[in-house]
Formats: structure tokens, sequence, C-alpha cells
């Protein structure tokens, strides 16, 4: 059963694959850093929600209580029944498989995106999933622009924004997000933010163990498509 999206209230992986998708309907990534990214940004939501923490390198359930959010509540009670302690990669290996899926199918029962199906050269299917009558969404306008005053300004930044900051820069979406600003000041400015006063110290280290994580599984599950294209 699916449990459309409030269009009010998104999770970051929703926010994130509206970013990570173009107007017309076409991903700005490729397949394992979309994939992987979206999985991150599961278990970032839960980190930020204190329902889970990385220590001693794994991953470990904080407060088993649901948020209400069916993808994250899942999620959550996956990494409880596992009870095994494993390391951040796993999970985001693990929920890489079908995030991607779920949250566009949310998106486009809410009526944020359009389902397109298509054949390329009339042979290969393809779907595309683009914002109804090629207007960016406004949800994904809002995180864009609190993506780019992080990034433009200076000092503190919010947790969520710095989570997505995180999200972002461990995919190489930055790239596309901030194309039109300088790239150092880009790099140093996500440096900064990922270093801020922005959480509680044991929630900044959770994320930034979950950002590296990302990086990790997506240069990994690239690399390996690439070996065997």
């Amino acid at each position: 059963m699916r449990h459309p999206v409030s269009v009010d209230h998104m999770n970051l992986a929703e926010e994130f694959v509206l970013l990570a998708y173009r107007n017309e309907g076409s991903p700005e990534l490729d397949g394992p850093r979309l994939d992987h990214g979206l999985a991150g940004a599961l278990l970032l939501d839960l980190a930020l929600a204190e329902r889970v923490a990385v220590e001693q390198g794994r991953v470990v359930v904080r407060d088993p209580a649901p948020l209400g959010d069916p993808l994250l509540d899942e999620a959550l009670a996956r990494i409880a029944r596992d009870g095994k302690g494993r390391q951040p990669r796993h999970w985001v290996s693990a929920f890489a498989r079908d995030t991607r899926t779920r949250t566009l199918d949310r998106l486009v029962d809410a009526g944020v995106l359009n389902r397109e199906k298509e054949r390329v050269l009339f042979v290969f299917p393809r779907t595309r999933y683009p914002a109804p009558h090629g207007v960016e969404p406004v949800a994904e306008a809002e995180a864009r622009q609190r993506l780019i005053a992080a990034v433009s300004g200076s000092g503190p930044v919010e947790a969520r924004t710095a989570a997505l900051c995180a999200l972002v820069g461990a995919t190489g979406l930055d790239r596309k997000i901030f194309r039109d600003l300088d790239r150092k000041q880009v790099r140093r400015r996500l440096k900064e933010v990922s270093e801020g006063a922005w959480a509680a110290a044991a929630v900044k280290k959770t994320i930034q163990s979950i950002q590296a994580a990302t990086i990790a599984a997506a240069v990994a599950a690239s690399s390996a498509a690439a070996a065997t294209s």
C-alpha cells in the first residue's frame, strides 16, 4: 500500500530526488549516485530525529518510536530487527535498492511529479518524471533556495539544510545545484557548514559518518557498473 507524501512536509529523500531530477524528467546523476544518495537521505533523516546513531563505527537504534513517515519508519524498523550493529555503508547499500522507486511513486501520487513512459529509438523503454507543466515544484524551489542561501552566506545553518548540504556534496549533485557559483567558494563553504555548530556533537558525527558511507558506496557501485558496461 502506498502512502502519498504530504507536500507540506517532505523528507530528505523526497527533497533530494526533486533536486536530482531535471524539470523535463531525467536525472542529473548516474544511477548509483542517485540511488545511494537516496539511501543516505533515509539514514540522515533518522539521525536528525535521533532515532539512530553511529557508535564505534556501527549504526545503532537509539529510539525505535516511529516518526509517522512510512519510508523512514520502515527503514528504522529494518535496522532494529536486524540488531547486528552493521556499518553505515551496509545500510546505504541495502536501502539503495528500492528507495528511488518508492520515493518517486509517492511524489507522483501526490501530484508533485508526473510519470511518463516512452521508448528510445522505438525499442528501449524509459520512464521520465517531469514536473507538471514543466514548472519546478514548490518544494524543490524551496530546498534549492535553502541550499544556495547556505552556500552563499556565512555563519550557522539549521540542521536539516546542513544535512542536505552533506548529501548533495556526497553525491556530486552540488556541481549541478551550484553550477553558477564559484567552485572553490562552494567547496570551502560546504566544508564550513559540515564543521559548523548546527547540531549536537553526537548527531553531527553520525551524519558525517553517513556522508562518508554514501560517498564510498556510490563510488564503488559506479566503478562496478563501469567495469561491467
